[in-house]
């Protein structure tokens, strides 16, 4: 089908669609007409969003939460919001309501039964690139709407800062239960530090270990001495054993000075015995006064050696004694490094425990504090006024709408009469049917005083009423 044929259809059913035509604009205007006038009043709303973690008091920005705007469009569609508008207008107490209600026969309760209604009627709409909310609601009173709207976005606030509320409560009981218990904590890790101090008999640690390792270091000293000089005595004693050869008699003085007496007494006993025989005086004196240098140097000899020996003992009691001392220093030195670590430990604990009761302590008056405030994230930016005019049924638009419909339901008609009853309404559907080439065409009036057309085929040609 090519255009002149379609337009040579519409043509010949024009009656079918004028009347197709009047009767849908009719009918749309009728019951345009007829519907009842509805109203819309509509609120806004602007979210001022600013997020805090109750537990660790981070900001989450809007902007972080994906799906933000439609939960609190979600939030407004609400049945609580629908609640708390019935609770906030007592419409339950309302007689048409009681009527209603009882007209309707229904098993729910009123109020959910009454919030059904409201929102039915209730449309929220967020804002693309922007914090704000359009609460609309409609209806066939003006005054109704507008006083809705505005319910529904006080209602809004108020179901918003509870839900805010809430967690910041429970985050609030729970800090309060937490700081009960490091309380008990932080008080026994105080009494805990306080019992060692006093069992340890610690005032200052750190004065006592400064003294005690000054303490130390001097018997390391010492003991370093005493062994020194233990060694060298110890050396001097074996050397004693052999007088001859043991360097503290040969330079003890009084060795030498007897040694010196000896040489020179031996001296005159040698020249007397020469000169004189053993039973003169002279020989007997001179003998008896070497005898007797010899048993003073063998007496002086022997005290010297034993004063070596005695000293090399001594010395060694000493260097014991010292040993002891800096073994007694050193277990008390380590006592003391054990009893800085026990108490160090003991020390961070408290610490641990001081820090974790603060924090939480303030925690719990920030919560504390947000929990009992009521200050909302939310600002009405416009409150709904009555409107002056319905916003449906709208005749106008109606009407426009309806005369296309109303032109495309006569168009399909007229295709579908066409469809049924196939007539020759050109040369081209002639050909297109039949085969057969048009020779010629005539027209002829009409009973109508208008032309119509026959036309006349060729060979074997018939001719068929247009």
């Amino acid at each position: 089908m090519n255009l002149s044929q379609f337009l040579l259809i519409l043509r010949a059913h024009m009656k079918i669609i004028l009347m197709i035509f009047g009767v849908t604009v009719a009918a749309t205007l009728v019951v345009s007409l007829l519907l009842p006038k509805q109203y819309k009043a509509s609120s806004s709303v602007v979210l001022n969003y600013k997020a805090t973690d109750p537990v660790t008091g981070l900001m989450v920005t809007a902007q972080a939460l994906p799906g933000y705007m439609p939960t609190q469009v979600n939030i407004i569609n609400s049945r609580s919001v629908a609640l708390a508008v019935i609770d906030n207008l007592k419409l339950v107490n309302e007689p048409s309501v009681k009527e209603s209600y009882a007209a309707s026969g229904t098993s729910t309760d009123m109020r959910n039964w009454l919030a059904d209604i409201l929102l039915r009627n209730l449309d929220a709409v967020a804002s693309r690139d922007s914090s704000v909310i359009d609460i609309t609601y409609k209806g066939r009173d003006p005054q109704f709407v507008a006083t809705m709207a505005n319910a529904f976005a006080e209602a809004y606030q108020q179901v918003s800062m509870q839900l805010k509320l809430d967690p910041t409560r429970k985050a609030s009981a729970y800090f309060n239960d937490q700081i009960k218990v490091l309380r008990d904590n932080y008080e026994k890790a105080q009494v805990k530090l306080s019992k060692y101090q006093q069992d340890h008999g610690i005032t200052n640690l750190d004065n006592r270990m400064d003294v005690e390792s000054n303490r130390l270091n001097d018997l390391s000293t010492q003991l370093v001495m005493a062994q020194g000089a233990l060694s060298e005595a110890q050396s001097r004693r074996q050397a004693a054993g052999r007088a001859q050869d043991s360097p503290d008699v040969n330079a003890n003085p009084l060795v030498q000075n007897l040694k010196a007496n000896l040489a020179a007494s031996e001296a005159r006993f040698e020249q007397a015995a020469k000169r004189l025989g053993k039973n003169h005086p002279d020989y007997m004196n001179a003998k008896a006064e070497v005898d007797g240098l010899r048993a003073q140097l063998a007496a002086a000899v022997s005290a010297t050696s034993a004063s070596v020996g005695t000293n090399a003992t001594i010395l060694q009691k000493r260097e014991a004694e010292v040993r002891a001392e800096f073994d007694a220093q050193k277990q008390k030195v380590l006592e003391l490094n054990r009893t800085r670590d026990e108490l160090s430990v003991l020390s961070r604990d408290l610490d641990s425990a001081q820090r974790a009761y603060e924090l939480t302590a303030q925690r719990y008056m920030q919560t504390n504090l947000e929990g009992q405030s009521n200050q909302s994230d939310i600002s009405i930016l416009a409150t709904a006024v009555p409107p002056t005019s319905p916003s449906s049924p709208r005749i106008v638009i109606n009407l426009i709408l309806s005369m296309f419909v109303g032109f495309v339901l006569g168009v399909a008609a007229a295709l579908g009469l066409e469809l049924i009853n196939r007539r020759v309404r050109s040369e081209a559907d002639l050909v297109e049917g039949l085969g057969l080439p048009v020779l010629g065409s005539i027209a002829v009036p009409s009973m109508d005083g208008k032309r119509d057309r026959r036309l006349i085929l060729g060979r074997g040609s018939r001719s068929l009423p247009a």
